[in-house]
Formats: C-alpha cells, structure tokens, sequence
C-alpha cells in the first residue's frame, strides 16, 4: 500500500483499496473546528492527493460528533499580530484559507463529501465545491456568517443561489437558516441521505466503484463539467476573501465575535448550574 501522509495531525488520511483516499477532520474534542493550522494541513492533503496517482477519488469527512464546526473563534494572538497587527494576521490567515478554496474548485479527481454530522460555516460552503455531497439523516447546515459580521466565502455567494435558489440560499447566507438534512435534499446541495449505522459503508462502497473507471476519463469529464467556471470562481474567490479580510478586521465583526463568545460562555454557565 502506497504511503500516505503522516505528519498532518489535524487530519486522519487513509488510502483504501482501488484508490480511495479518506481524508477526515481529527479534532473531535475541539468538534474538527478550523483554524490557520488546520486550514494549513487541509491545503497539503489536497495537493498531495491531487499528485499523487495512487489516489483515484477523495472523500472528505470528520471524525467525532461534528463534520466541521466550523472556523474557531477568537481574536488573533499577539504572535500572530507581530507583524501587521490584526489586518496581517488576519491576511495570514486568509492566504491558508484561499488555498483550499482555489484547490477544491481545480481539484482533478471526484471528490465526495461524506458529511456525518453537524457542518457550520466553512463546512458548509467547502461542501458546495465538492463533486457530490452525502449526509446522515440528523446532519444539520448553518451558516452564521452575518451573526458573526463575516460575509459568504468559498464561492457561495454565487454557488449557493444557483443551486438552492435565490430565496433558500439568502435564508442561509443572509438570515442563518439552520438546514436540515432533508432540506438540503430538496434544495440541492446533497445528493443522498444513508442511515447513520451503515454511512460509511455506504459512501464508501460508492466512492470504490467510482474508483475503478478509467482515471483519465474522469478527470476529462470533470474537466468538462468544471472548466468554464474555473476563471469566473476564481474571481469570486478573490472578491471573497478581500472582502471576508475586511469585514473580520473591523470593529464590527469583533464586537459581533465578543458577544457571540459570551452568549455562548453564559450557556455553558447555565447548563452547569442545572447539573
């Protein structure tokens, strides 16, 4: 069996028989959240797997509770903030971030995300770039950008809306809808909903089937299904991000965070003194 990567320990990757590479969040305690390391290593996979001509299909999934929960909240750290202050380490940040964006929408190779529980934020929107989408039946899909004072990323202003529908997608970008995984079906955004018990198995036994047709014919077909699209995305991206960059750097966003961070501490507080 060809090597894999080892060194990432943010992530657990496996190469399966015929060629199928598992690529899985591993931070369960912390529910996969995202962070520059994260995002990092998340980038590295994806190139080693796009290179590497033992990998035939990819599937994107989490270990633990959460498929991602999303990216990890704080203000950067006086480390990170040496060199730019606040807008660098964040320009930092963003450049990890842009990286698997620009990967998922040129990756070569089919692409599944095998979604196996929860998914917040980037979870959500990096799904849309894979080629196809599986979930539980109990995965839930939010998107709590304006909450926090973000804006859409990883192409979902323009991916979201052509696929959900302009109505659906503003409910989740704009107002933070949390989705079902049934409403999800419906609008789109996933392909198919398999038990919980047998998930993986499922996805799986679908991804090895994949994985035995003819490699280059593939990777033409999606080429053709993707290739006019790859110049526009990219420009969406850029806007994106500078954007994003923006809106995480202003005073706005980190009162939004601040307040998102208390709520959160009070919860805890509250189910604590219950117990």
């Amino acid at each position: 069996m060809p090597a894999v990567l080892t060194h990432l320990d943010t992530f657990d990757i496996q190469l399966l028989d015929h060629g199928v590479c598992v690529i899985a969040f591993n931070r369960p305690k912390r529910y996969n959240a995202l962070n520059p390391q994260v995002y990092d290593q998340w980038g590295q996979a994806l190139e080693w797997a796009a290179n590497n001509d033992d990998v035939r299909v990819v599937v994107m999934t989490g270990n633990g509770k959460y498929y991602t929960s999303g990216q990890e909240l704080g203000i950067p750290s006086s480390e990170e903030m040496e060199d730019g202050g606040i807008e660098g380490a964040i320009a930092k940040r963003s450049g990890y971030t842009k990286k698997v964006i620009l990967q998922l929408i040129h990756f070569p190779k089919l692409i599944i995300a095998a979604v196996q529980g929860p998914v917040i934020g980037f979870g959500v929107t990096s799904a849309s770039l894979c080629d196809v989408t599986y979930t539980v039946p109990e995965a839930t899909f939010n998107t709590p950008f304006m909450q926090l004072g973000f804006c859409a990323e990883a192409c979902s202003s323009v991916i979201f809306p052509r696929v959900m529908g302009y109505s659906r997608a503003n409910e989740m970008l704009l107002m933070g809808r949390k989705f079902t995984a049934e409403e999800m079906r419906e609008a789109g955004m996933v392909s198919r909903i398999f038990p919980s018990a047998t998930f993986k198995e499922e996805v799986l036994k679908l991804a090895t089937a994949a994985a035995k047709f003819p490699p280059q014919a593939m990777k033409d077909t999606k080429a053709l299904i993707r290739a006019h699209d790859y110049g526009f995305l990219n420009e969406v991206n850029d806007r994106e991000m500078k954007l994003l960059g923006e809106r995480m750097a202003s005073e706005e966003s980190t009162n939004a965070i601040i307040e998102f961070m208390m709520a959160k501490e009070q919860r805890k507080d509250k189910t604590s003194a219950k117990l």
